[in-house]
């Protein structure tokens, strides 16, 4: 999404599965649980390394990691170890389909997920749905959405954006063109055509096709879209405005959003902090602190969260 890839779990060097299983097995086994070598190890490795170590767990002790850990663990920890166990388009495929079943859809989880990701990104998550849920994701959430809405999250889904298409300077003035005689240049607004540039359009074309945007109207897209588009259309045409300039700065307001207020959403921080642990969380951490005067890490310190569950958190934070 955003050239900013900035980490803060790499993996460790002189990696071995075996050992990490053994310490793990260890640290679960008998009266207690050892929760710090539990976190001190999962927090520090890449998924890839948590799934050779998941194997290795298998192959040593016949169990299920997992399941180990389930028995073992309790709480918004466990939530958070159990989500580092998880490869990453499966754990995202399970909060999509969290948001979806049962009274009322999260509609911000489909769009933080969906509206934020690069076309390899979805195409994979896409695929793990179809093989986790026996259903197409497409199909799954056009049940559950409406409208303009729907039919944006279901060209993002199927594959519409155009990543292989160069960056061109004349195509992205008549870009430009066509969303401003679509929105603030007539009565009413045309969202089809917000929804079939925004959906279909590179994010480095789309960068070229804002700033045309605001040379031909003296405004940002962004207060384009707020002043003409309304409801969950806005939010998702918003979050892709927003990560294409700067990602790490949208999933730092979520962040914000999720500990402010009466009760933290523990879900969106922990999803947000472990699904963006291995690509860009360095970079959120450091629009946080420009954006808030606070770093990331003293918020959750100082939020409602606790004991393993805090500990993990900050752990996955990285140094300050």
């Amino acid at each position: 999404m955003s050239p900013m890839r900035e980490p803060t779990v790499v993996g460790v060097p002189n990696f071995n599965a075996a050992e990490d299983a053994a310490a793990l097995r260890g640290a679960m086994k008998g009266l207690g649980t050892d929760e710090q070598t539990i976190i001190d190890i999962l927090t520090s490795r890449s998924n890839e390394q948590r799934q050779a170590i998941s194997k290795a767990f298998t192959h040593e002790y016949g169990r299920d990691i997992i399941e180990d850990l389930k028995s073992e663990l309790g709480g918004h920890f466990e939530d958070v170890i159990i989500a580092l166990m998880m490869p990453p388009a499966e754990y995202l495929c399970r909060e999509l389909n969290n948001c979806m079943e049962g009274l009322g859809t999260d509609e911000d989880v489909l769009v933080e997920i969906l509206c934020t990701r690069t076309k390899p990104e979805i195409a994979e998550i896409v695929d793990t749905y179809e093989k986790l849920y026996n259903r197409p994701l497409a199909e799954h959430m056009c049940s559950e959405t409406t409208g303009d809405f729907r039919r944006l999250l279901t060209l993002i889904v199927t594959g519409a954006r155009d990543e292989e298409a160069g960056v061109d300077p004349a195509r992205a003035a008549d870009a430009a063109q066509q969303l401003y005689d679509a929105g603030e240049a007539k009565w009413g607004t045309d969202e089809e055509i917000f929804n079939k540039i925004l959906a279909h359009e590179s994010f480095a074309q789309l960068r070229l096709i804002f700033e045309e945007y605001k040379n031909l109207s003296g405004r940002t897209i962004e207060q384009a879209i707020k002043a003409e588009v309304g409801g969950e259309l806005k939010e998702a045409l918003s979050a892709i405005v927003e990560c294409v300039e700067n990602s790490a700065a949208w999933f730092a307001t979520r962040l914000r959003a999720a500990m402010q207020g009466l009760g933290a959403d523990d879900r969106t921080l922990i999803r947000i902090i472990v699904s963006r642990s291995e690509i860009d969380l360095g970079a959120i951490k450091t629009e946080y602190e420009r954006l808030y005067d606070k770093t990331l890490e003293s918020e959750v310190r100082q939020g409602e969260t606790s004991g393993d569950y805090k500990r993990a958190l900050v752990a996955l934070l990285g140094p300050a």
